[in-house]
């Protein structure tokens, strides 16, 4: 894929990442129970039934009904018990129940359950039941919830808890999953310095590092193993070298900064020099200057240098793209939600744009208002906001009471 230079609609970057970037192939089998975070690489088919036995749905009495209803004057033998974990092993007979608790086997001769909300009466080992015609069998038969050898989890499944507990209630030990991506997260800037400077300390012009620290914390929960590279000084030899020996040890390297078109910014540049330049510009608002290119192997992302235009543009492109590298193929594409705007927002056709909102539900109905001052080097504008709201690129000025798209951070964080 040659350079391109036009800015790209994000629609057509993330089309582009899916067609030109290839997931890892190779693969490890680890033991279940360590296995959060990863990537199934192979299909996992259900070893048996699930439920392996007829269980009960409640807690009650189980019998043999060859009626359509229960007749509140016929009393029933209580002659078992059958408990989770403890079954009873007889077989009943008409006219005969046994005592059934949620979870616990159906004895055989049996094909109702009756809620124990509906005995009208117990004497001894006899009990009566509430004359009606039930309203289901309460009885879950075996497969109910999973067929042996039905696929429990396809190849490309991210193995969220959910997933997990859905292999260890089939009792799958071991799992094949795709090998950790290796990402370095570099920052670009000589204005920047870490924690270990004091606030009294700061000279003129300088500013914490805080990109950094976001994107590794933003990646935390990726199938991702993590490497901080550092901070690279605005010098063209010391960005070549930096990137340099990044690409030689990571699959994937992320920087913040020197992507623009400045004397001191780097990157994009040195990307041209050492491999293939994709693209650096993006028709969108905050994070229009973005590089994607390859040095031999390594993909690297060049995210633009403001700490919102990073946030964005992270959440945006590099995590859909690092899953897509990493052989997700269940999370890769943007969940949104209508909402209703509370507040007017200003736009300029041109540009799609990504605001920071706060939503809230109201009587079956999301309603999404501006955090304010949109400006890219608000940080804290994050921490009063749950969502971005998008303004697609044709639309002009948005009164409120427009119906618009929004992406929930709990849909791009996870």
């Amino acid at each position: 894929m040659g350079e391109h230079s036009q800015p790209l609609d994000l629609e057509e970057a993330l089309y582009r990442i899916r067609q030109d970037l290839n997931p890892v192939t190779e693969s490890e089998v680890i033991a279940t129970g360590v296995a959060s975070g990863r990537i199934l690489a192979s299909t996992v088919n259900a070893p048996l039934n699930l439920p392996p036995f007829r269980a009960s749905a409640m807690d009650g009495y189980a019998l043999r009904l060859d009626e359509d209803a229960i007749q509140a004057a016929q009393p029933y033998e209580i002659v078992g018990e059958s408990l989770a974990g403890h079954p009873w092993s007889g077989t009943l007979a008409p006219g005969q129940c046994a005592r059934v608790f949620t979870g616990a086997v159906v004895p055989e001769g049996a094909n109702q359950v009756i809620p124990q909300e509906e005995v009208r009466a117990r004497e001894g080992n006899r009990v009566f039941f509430s004359g009606h015609q039930p309203s289901e069998k309460f009885v879950r038969p075996i497969g109910h919830d999973v067929a042996q050898g039905a696929v429990l989890l396809p190849a490309g499944t991210y193995l969220s808890a959910f997933a997990i507990g859905t292999l260890i209630t089939a009792g799958v030990q071991h799992v094949t999953v795709r090998r950790k991506l290796r990402v370095g997260v570099f920052s670009t800037g000589d204005e920047l310095v870490d924690l270990s400077v004091s606030a009294q300390a700061l000279k003129p012009g300088q500013i914490y590092d805080s990109n950094r620290a976001t994107v590794l914390a933003l990646l935390a929960n990726e199938p991702c193993e993590l490497s901080d590279l550092g901070r690279i000084p605005d010098e063209h030899a010391a960005t070549e070298a930096a990137l340099t020996a990044g690409a030689e040890k990571c699959d994937f390297l992320i920087t913040s900064g020197g992507v623009s078109v400045g004397d001191a910014d780097f990157v994009t540049r040195s990307i041209r020099q050492l491999g293939q330049l994709e693209f650096w510009k993006l028709n969108l608002k905050p994070g229009k200057p973005l590089a994607m290119g390859r040095i031999g192997e390594c993909v690297l992302l060049g995210l633009p240098g403001n700490p919102v235009s990073t946030i964005v543009t992270l959440l945006l492109v590099a995590k859909p793209a690092i899953r897509h590298v990493a052989g997700d193929t269940r999370r890769t594409s943007l969940i949104a939600a209508q909402a209703e705007l509370t507040t007017p927002l200003r736009h300029a056709p041109g540009r799609a744009e990504f605001q920071r909102g706060t939503a809230e539900m109201t009587q079956g109905r999301i309603f999404v208002a501006s955090t304010g001052d949109q400006a890219s080097n608000r940080m804290s504008s994050f921490t009063q906001s749950n969502c971005l709201i998008h303004i697609p690129k044709e639309a002009g000025d948005l009164t409120a009471g427009t119906r618009v798209e929004i992406l929930p951070f709990e849909g791009l964080l996870a």
